[in-house]
């Protein structure tokens, strides 16, 4: 059995997006490399021919992957999403209970789903050290996490 891959409505529309990018421009943008490539006489020491069905191979395997992950797409009801204790599409203020200087004190963080991580902007793997940690616990929670460079204590603040 496959993995389900947990997603928002938004999460999947832009895996959809990409899926479509994958199969409208970049596939035929490399069939195209590769015709050029093959054009240029033997193949057998050609490096834009060996680059292209590099990227060819590249391209057909995330074809496949991001099939897979909408075939197996399970979307997070934020509806029904309860505040009382932290799941996925949650929002949750944590209160770092030893940070490093004051701006790290408070830190806020949506989890989502593998498939749309982006640390970057707040959003974190239900998978991930912090994630996982917080999974089904409620406001006024403490939690510790396992990172590389130690543990790290949080206490829950707000679920939304």
């Amino acid at each position: 059995m496959e993995k389900e891959t947990l997603l928002t409505q938004e999460g999947l529309a832009k895996l959809k997006e990409e899926l479509e990018e994958y199969i409208t421009v970049r596939r035929p943008k490399n069939s195209e490399r590769l015709q050029i490539a093959i054009s240029y006489g033997d193949i057998s020491e050609n490096s834009e021919y060996d680059s292209a069905k590099e990227e060819q191979s590249f391209i057909e395997g995330h074809i496949l992957d991001l099939q897979k992950m909408i075939k197996n797409a399970k979307i997070i009801d934020e509806s029904k999403k309860r505040k009382t204790r932290v799941e996925v599409g949650a929002t949750v203020t944590l209160e770092d209970l030893a940070p490093e200087d004051d701006d790290d004190k408070e830190q806020i963080y949506t989890v989502v789903g593998t498939a749309e991580t982006d640390p970057a902007s707040g959003k974190i793997s239900n998978e991930s050290p912090i994630g996982a940690a917080i999974m089904g616990k409620k406001v006024g929670d403490t939690v510790t996490v396992r990172t590389p460079v130690g543990d790290h204590q949080y206490k829950i603040r707000k679920i939304k």
